[in-house]
Parts: C-alpha cells; structure tokens; sequence
C-alpha cells in the first residue's frame, strides 16, 4: 500500500508585503526624529497683530458771539380787524372793491342808493333857506316895531311880542340846520370807505341786496397787516430773564415757520401779559413786526424766538460732537499723536447746529464729530475730510 504525503506550497507575496512594513517603519521614525529635533531647538515669535486706526472726522471749536434765545409758540394776529357793515337802510347799489385787495384808509368800497337821503339832505336845505327868510322878515319887523315904539306908535307890549317871534324863528333855523347836518351824514353813509389801511377778505353780501343797520354779517372784513402782531406763549419759568432783557432795551424776536427751515420776519418785543396762566404755567408775550413783504397773515402758527442776552466769546462745536454718558456730557478729543482721549463738559445752549461749551474746552482741541461710536480712551484714529469741507475747499 502506496501512502501519498501532500506539501502546502509557500505564498508568492509574502516577501513585498514584509518590504512594505519596513518602509513604513522607516519614514515613522524619520518623522519622530525630525519631531524631536525641532521640539529641541529655540520657537520662533508669531507675528504681531497691527490694530488698524478709526476714521473718524474733527472739527475746531470756535469762539464767537451767540444769542441765547428762548423759544415759544405764537400766533399771528392783525393789529386791526374791522367788519364793514352798512350805517344806513338801502340797496347795496354797487362793490368797489377785488377779494384780497389791498386797501387805504378812506378808499371807496360799497355805495347804497343814495337817492332817498340825497332827498332828505335837499329838503332839510330848503327848509334852512325858508327859516332864514322868516328870520329876516322877524327881524326886519322888530326892528321897525322898536323904531315906532320909540314915537309911541306901538306899545311895549308889541314889541316884546315881536322879539319873541324872533327867537322862536331863530330856535327852528338852528333846530333845521341840525336836521341838515344829520341828513348830510346819512347822505355820507351810502359811500361806505376803508377806515384803515389793510386787506379785504372775502366778499359776503354781493350788489343787488337790500342791507339793513341791523344785520350781523359785514359786507367784507378787513385786516390790517401791516404792521401785524405775534402773540405768543413763554413758560412762567422764562418771565424773569424776559423782564431783564426788557429793561436792557429793546428786546429783537425773531419768527420762524413751524420747521424751523425759514425766517420769516423779524421785530421787537412789545409787552408782557399781565398774569401768568395757571391752567398751562405760561407767561403771554406780544411783538410787533413791520411786515413789508406779508411773509406773516393773520392766524398763522410760527416758532418765536426772543432774544434773552449774548454771549460774549462762547466757545462752541458742532453739535454732533456732544455725547452724553452715565456721568453727563462729553466729547472725544485728538491730541498730537492721533489718539482719542476722553474729555467732560458742561453744555450750554444749542442754536443753529452748534453747542456752546461752558467749561471742558479752551478752544484749540480737535473734537471729534463723527465716528464715535468706535472709540474709546487711547484709540488710535485717522481724521477723514468730511464732504461737506472737500466742497468747500473745491
């Protein structure tokens, strides 16, 4: 019996794979080795971090002379309002006058049918001409009955009599001219003339109508603009800075429309109301202006500002440049070398954009108007021209 012994053949790869492993082995060591190598030797410094500067834009304080103005809100009023009613019963026979016309005083603005009282006017004429005839016939007797009474002709008695004629002839002439004169002055009503100088408004009775001394609605309604009025209201707060100026002068106010984008005139303090009101705590003021172009009317709603005292060399920056903290207000300031430091000041008033600073500046610091909100005590800026300057300069 023949016994057959089977031998596994040995694998083909075996040897590669072993190479590969070494290799592997190999490049790890290299690596650890370089790992140490570096580890050992001196670390090199990172790189600093450089902090960019903060635009922001500057401005110079300036020192100059600033009003101090308080402010109220007033309404303008004519100095004048008249209603042209009639004075006499008639028919309004014709209108004189445009809607809006400017009148003077003594202008011919509506006529009533005069007829009826020229009528009377003659009448009463004629009648003063028959009792001076009466007259002189009463006179021309007594002196004739005086003459004969003289030759005793006629008697005291006819005499006294005649005297008597006399006086009563002469108490009707007076009494007739008086009537004249009334009929005259109804005569002079069928013109009805402006009695100042203003505007007309709107027209409410139109020609054609019968127009009675009763009636409550006036023909037309004239305004006088010129000079006008603004009354205006002032907290009773301001009434004893108001009462100091006074007594320095005249007091200029100044109105301006309720935007305050424009000046519309400009005038003089008149008076103080008499008592302040206790419902709203403010003080009434009224001031006159000259108004020569109408830039004020009659109901119209402005901003007054009266001029309380100027301020001799004020300090003042925009008011962009005012912050306020926890503290109270303040600014930031550049100093030489273009780091922002933090200064406190004390406001005063604020007018047309710019603020005055009572104590915090000298006037040389450059205060910053514009980027605040990235700075900080010792933060670096880089002043930027603003645009409205590079305009300027252009």
């Amino acid at each position: 019996m023949t016994t057959m012994r089977t031998t596994a053949e040995p694998r083909k790869h075996r040897r590669p794979a072993l190479a590969v492993a070494t290799v592997v082995l190999v490049v790890a060591g290299v690596s650890a080795a370089s790992f140490w190598v570096a580890g050992s030797g001196p670390t090199a410094a990172a790189p600093t971090a450089v902090v960019p500067a903060v635009p922001v834009q500057v401005a110079l304080p300036s020192v100059q002379e600033v009003p101090v103005y308080l402010d109220g809100l007033g309404t303008v009023q004519a100095n004048y309002t008249v209603n042209i009613t009639p004075r006499v019963d008639g028919e309004l026979q014709s209108v004189q006058f445009t809607e809006g016309q400017a009148v003077k005083k003594g202008d011919l603005l509506a006529i009533i049918d005069p007829r009826p009282y020229q009528a009377a006017a003659d009448q009463a004429a004629a009648k003063i001409k028959q009792d001076q005839a009466d007259l002189a016939n009463a006179q021309y007797l007594l002196a004739k009955d005086e003459k004969l009474s003289q030759q005793q002709i006629v008697t005291q008695e006819t005499v006294e009599q005649q005297q008597s004629q006399v006086a009563s002839v002469t108490a009707q002439l007076a009494e007739d001219q008086a009537a004249n004169e009334a009929a005259d002055v109804s005569l002079s009503y069928t013109e009805i003339r402006s009695p100042i100088d203003g505007r007309t408004g709107i027209r409410r009775v139109d020609m054609g109508n019968q127009v009675h001394t009763t009636d409550t609605t006036p023909i037309v309604t004239i305004t006088q603009t010129q000079p006008i009025s603004v009354v205006a209201t002032l907290r009773e707060d301001d009434l004893s800075a108001v009462r100091d100026a006074m007594k320095s002068g005249p007091v200029e106010v100044i109105a301006l429309s309720m935007d305050r984008s424009r000046t519309l005139a400009t005038g003089m303090l008149s008076l103080i109301d008499n008592v302040i009101d206790q419902n709203s705590g403010t003080i009434r003021i009224k001031s006159t202006f000259e108004n020569g172009d109408d830039a004020l009317w009659p109901g119209q709603f402005v901003l007054l500002q009266v001029k309380q005292k100027t301020l001799h060399q004020a300090i003042t920056i925009p008011s962009s440049a005012l912050q306020r903290g926890a503290d109270g207000f303040f600014v930031y300031v550049v100093d030489g070398n273009g780091n922002a430091s933090f200064r406190k000041v004390t406001p005063g008033s604020t007018e047309n954009g710019r603020a005055v600073i009572t104590s915090g500046l000298t006037g040389n610091e450059q205060v910053v108007t514009a980027g605040q909100y990235r700075l900080d005590a010792g933060t670096h800026v880089s002043v930027q021209q603003s645009s409205s300057s590079a305009t300027q300069k252009e």
